[in-house]
């Protein structure tokens, strides 16, 4: 395993955005992040990757070290915006592009926008959320709750109490030591686009190779939002963890590892077969 990951930062749409890189045989995967999650907290899945992989994973605006604050938007379509600019100002080849929760909404309507830069599509448990569907299942209370207790310093004690399904120790303790950098008007803009935002009008609109891996737990997307994914995109490729939850690559890494695995290889396998 490839533990040589380096921090850096470049400047593309406009603002300072910070990344993780580890070097790899290829092709490149781009991975975006949840809603509270900075780039840090998926380093132990760039360090994997990059055993068959280069990869990268992004820091979204107002989370980790990227810039932030209230002159920017931090709506779906400006994140998005940024995903197709920092793979433009990386050189990326049509990288792989991997959106965990908010970071698949980002990689949807980044794919939608700019057609022609992504290789190939990974979502890892999106919001189906939307104008007149369900809510999101995780309240905005929750997450802000977690939030605001990582200000005062107390993140660690809040994670404990939060009943929610504990992560390894190594990566707890990243997160409360990095939960703090999220910027909180980023996630009140994020769960007002969970409601108001259409994913599947951006999965209509994509063309790249899309695959979806969900968890079987926390009911983030169910059987029906996956009939619905296929009737509009009838070649999409579905994997459902059925004991994992939401935060899969932290809480049940074991079991993610070999999903994601196959599902970026069958694309590598695509990819390669594909006249540039």
């Amino acid at each position: 395993m490839n533990d040589r990951g380096k921090g850096a930062h470049l400047r593309a749409n406009g603002i300072r955005q910070h990344y993780l890189h580890w070097a790899g045989p290829g092709p490149a995967v781009l991975i975006i992040p949840g809603i509270v999650s900075p780039a840090i907290l998926w380093r132990h899945v760039g360090e994997w990757l990059s055993d068959d992989h280069e990869c990268y994973v992004l820091d979204v605006r107002g989370r980790g070290l990227s810039e932030a604050g209230p002159h920017l938007d931090y709506g779906v379509g400006a994140c998005a915006r940024d995903a197709i600019a920092f793979v433009e100002a990386a050189r990326m080849e049509k990288p792989i592009l991997v959106g965990h929760s908010m970071g698949g909404r980002i990689a949807l309507r980044a794919a939608a926008l700019a057609p022609d830069a992504f290789g190939a599509l990974v979502l890892v448990d999106p919001p189906t959320s939307g104008p007149g569907r369900r809510a999101y299942p995780v309240p905005k209370a929750r997450t802000l709750g977690l939030l605001r207790a990582a200000q005062r310093g107390e993140a660690l004690e809040a994670m404990r109490q939060s009943g929610a399904a504990p992560w390894p120790d190594e990566l707890q303790q990243l997160r409360a030591e990095w939960l703090s950098t999220c910027d909180e008007r980023a996630v009140h803009v994020a769960y007002d686009d969970f409601h108001g935002e259409d994913i599947f009008a951006d999965i209509a609109r994509t063309r790249a190779p899309l695959s979806l891996l969900c968890a079987g737990m926390g009911g983030v997307v169910a059987d029906a939002d996956i009939a619905e994914m296929r009737r509009l995109r009838d070649d999409l490729s579905v994997t459902r963890l059925p004991d994992a939850g939401h935060q899969m690559q932290a809480e049940n890494f074991a079991a993610f590892k070999p999903a994601l695995g196959a599902i970026l290889a069958r694309h590598r396998q695509t990819l390669a077969r594909t006249p540039n």
